[in-house]
C-alpha cells in the first residue's frame, strides 16, 4: 500500500479508503489509484486486513461429499446467501474422511475466516471437531450440532419413513434397506424412519438391512449382483437405498437380468434427488433433500452469529424432505 501511495501521489489513508471506501474518494484521485494497483500489480493481503480490522468477509465450508450433487446445492446456497451479505464462501472437500475434515478446520481457523460451516463425517459426541473449542464460529449443516452450536439439517428419519411408507403404499411386502456407514447420523436416521414405517404394518411387511462398504454406485451393483444371486422366492421386492448413487448403481447391476424387471418385480427408492437420480434409464423414485435451503439457513445463522454475537441465540432446525415418485417405482 505504501508502494501504491508513492505512485499515485496520495495518502497511504487514500489508498486504504479507495480499497475499503471508494465512495469517499473523488473520482479523478480514485483513477489515480487504481492506474497505480494495476500497473504495480498489487493483491491486497486479506489476512493482513482481517487481522488489522479485525474482521474477515471470508466463510470456510467444509463440504463432506463433492461428488453428491446435494452437496454442491448446499455449497450454492451457502454461497448465495453469503454473497448477500458482501461476504465469499471457500470450500473445502473432505471427500468422507474424519482426518481430511480435521485438517481443513485447523487451516480455516488458522486462516482466520470469519466462521466455518462444516456437513461432518461423523456425528459422534467424541469426534475431535465437538471438542475442541474453535476460535472460529461454527454452524452443523446436514447434521445436529449439539446444543452449543446452531444447525441446520433434513428430517432423515421423517424421509426414511416416507421412503418406506411409499414402497408399502405401491404393495411391497418383502424390503431390504440397503445402506453403509451407519455411523453418519443421516444414514442411521434414514434407516430408523424405514423401520417405524415397517412397524406400523404389524408384521405384514418385513425388511432385511444389506450393509454396503459406502454409498456410491459401485457399491450398489454389489448390493444388485448379490439380489440377483438369490433364488426368485427369496428375493425382495422392494428395496430402500440410503442414497441415490448406491440406488443407480443397483439398478445398473439389474438392468437386463432375466425375470427381474424394475418396477414391475423390484421396486427401488433412493435418497437425494441426486442429479443421478433423474438422469439414470430407469429414473429413480427418491426422497428429495432441500440442499439449497439447508446452504442458505445454516449460512444465514453462521451470519448472524458472526455480526451479533450478543443478540444471538443458538438454533436447531429440521427442514422436511419430499418424496418424488419416478419409473423405479
Amino acid at each position: 500500500m505504501d508502494d501504491v501511495a508513492r505512485a499515485a501521489g496520495v495518502s497511504l489513508g487514500t489508498v486504504s479508503h479507495v480499497l475499503n471506501h471508494p465512495d469517499r474518494v473523488a473520482p479523478r484521485t480514485r483513477d489515480r489509484v487504481q492506474r497505480a494497483i494495476e500497473e504495480l500489480g498489487f493483491v491486497p493481503d486479506r489476512r493482513a486486513r482481517s487481522l488489522a480490522g479485525g474482521a474477515s468477509s471470508m466463510i470456510g465450508f467444509v463440504v463432506i461429499d463433492l461428488t453428491n450433487s446435494y452437496f454442491v446445492d448446499m455449497a450454492r446456497g451457502a454461497e448465495e446467501e453469503a454473497n448477500l451479505a458482501g461476504m465469499n464462501v471457500v470450500l473445502a472437500n473432505s471427500d468422507i474422511q474424519a482426518e481430511k475434515e480435521l485438517t481443513y478446520l485447523h487451516l480455516f481457523d488458522e486462516e482466520r475466516v470469519a466462521g466455518i460451516l462444516l456437513t461432518p463425517v461423523e456425528n459422534l459426541a467424541d469426534q475431535a471437531w465437538r471438542s475442541r473449542e474453535w476460535r472460529r464460529r461454527l454452524v452443523v449443516a446436514n447434521s445436529d450440532g449439539g446444543a452449543d452450536r446452531c444447525s441446520v439439517a433434513p428430517d432423515d428419519e421423517l424421509g426414511g419413513y416416507l421412503a418406506a411408507r411409499h414402497l408399502i403404499d405401491v404393495g411391497r411386502r418383502s424390503l431390504v434397506f440397503a445402506g453403509g456407514l451407519f455411523h453418519l447420523a443421516p444414514v442411521a436416521n434414514r434407516l430408523r424412519g424405514a423401520q417405524r414405517a415397517v412397524a406400523e404394518t404389524n408384521g405384514a411387511v418385513r425388511m432385511t438391512t444389506v450393509t454396503t462398504a459406502g454409498l456410491r454406485p459401485k457399491d450398489g451393483r454389489e448390493v444388485g449382483a448379490r439380489l440377483a444371486d438369490l433364488p426368485p422366492a427369496e428375493r425382495p421386492d422392494g428395496v430402500v437405498a440410503a442414497a441415490d448413487l448406491l440406488a443407480l448403481g443397483l439398478v445398473q447391476a439389474l438392468a437386463g437380468q432375466p425375470g427381474l424387471r424394475i418396477p414391475e418385480d423390484l421396486s427401488v427408492i433412493g435418497y437425494d434427488n441426486n442429479q443421478a437420480s433423474w438422469e439414470s434409464a430407469i429414473p429413480l423414485t427418491t426422497i428429495a433433500q432441500p440442499g439449497h435451503e439447508v446452504g442458505r439457513t445454516a449460512t444465514r445463522l453462521l451470519i448472524e452469529e458472526i455480526r451479533e454475537p450478543g443478540t444471538h441465540r443458538h438454533q436447531c432446525i429440521k427442514i422436511e424432505p419430499q418424496l418424488i415418485v419416478r419409473s423405479s417405482t
